[in-house]
């Protein structure tokens, strides 16, 4: 059967207009935002009333890809957490109108951490509070212009940071010192080791039980 020559060209034209097919970047701050709006993509096709807010859980690992993105070092980098958010507005159009859901297993390959079923605090408490009241400051921040969709999840976060406001200092200043910058770097290194533990949202609930 021969195919005519305006069949074929209208036949290349409706290919043409599918979706894209995608791929996982290679750049480290790409990798996370590509992923951070595939999850958002994701948890948006499963919400029935888009004018509804996303569950907390989705919002959760959604931010996982920018703490892990700042988390790849020692210490966690605010800058490259910043990065991945500002990136992701800007690879939301390209990656929603092609085939994201190639990319569902792709992320999950690339940041295991963000498909951890279960998370286990560190034994010390020191360490463990230090992480959640971390954590906790970190998804506040990213949350606050939502604070109202999600202020029973914030609320709990914003308990337990008064509580460690009064029993972080002394163990802060007995192992990082009196200095500030010290402080300030034991803290990074406590958020850095806070995204490897698994979905925030599911640390979170680990530290309200264990210190709320």
């Amino acid at each position: 059967m021969r195919i005519s020559a305006t069949a074929a060209g209208a036949a290349l034209l409706l290919s043409a207009c599918g979706p894209k097919a995608l791929t996982l970047p290679e750049q480290p701050v790409d990798r996370a935002a590509t992923c951070g709006v595939v999850a958002a993509t994701e948890a948006r096709a499963a919400t029935p009333d888009i004018k509804q807010p996303l569950p907390f859980t989705a919002q959760g690992r959604i931010l996982h890809y920018a703490l892990l993105a700042g988390a790849q070092g020692e210490e966690f980098s605010a800058e490259t957490a910043t990065a991945v958010n500002q990136r992701m507005s800007d690879l939301q159009e390209e990656i929603t109108t092609g085939e994201w859901q190639a990319l569902v297993p792709a992320c999950a390959s690339a940041f295991p951490a963000t498909e951890k079923t279960e998370v286990t605090l560190p034994a010390d408490n020191f360490e463990a509070g230090l992480a959640c009241d971390e954590l906790g400051d970190f998804m506040s921040m990213a949350l606050r212009s939502q604070e109202v969709e999600y202020a029973s999840q914030l609320g709990e976060y914003s308990d337990l940071a008064r509580e460690f406001d009064a029993t972080l200092g002394p163990g802060l200043r007995s192992r990082a010192g009196a200095g500030l910058p010290a402080q300030q770097q034991a803290r990074r290194v406590a958020l850095a080791d806070a995204a490897k533990l698994g979905p925030p949202v599911m640390v979170m609930r680990q530290c309200v039980e264990r210190f709320g």
